[in-house]
């Protein structure tokens, strides 16, 4: 899968696709949101931090998070740029 893929597919569902990055080594505080959260890594890496465990993304995966669960996230040494969609 690559980036047109991944927003074809979340258009298909009309979840609108919004980027992001993020410098080497950048950390986000734990929080949560009150959506389905889709992120897919277009380049450099990045690991979400939850309860149920530690996800690593690099380019080319995604994964999806339920509403409410709580996840902090650590860039990777390369930076990070993702996609994301919400449901």
């Amino acid at each position: 899968m690559d980036e047109a893929d991944f927003r074809r597919e979340m258009d298909d569902a009309r979840h609108p696709v919004s980027v992001w990055a993020n410098g080497p080594h950048y950390c986000y505080a734990p929080h949560s949101h009150p959506y389905k959260k889709f992120v897919f890594c277009v380049e450099g890496s990045i690991v979400f931090h939850t309860a149920g465990g530690d996800v690593a993304l690099a380019a080319g995966e995604r994964m999806a998070l339920d509403p409410g669960v709580e996840h902090s996230a650590t860039i990777g040494p390369g930076g990070v740029r993702c996609a994301e969609a919400h449901a």
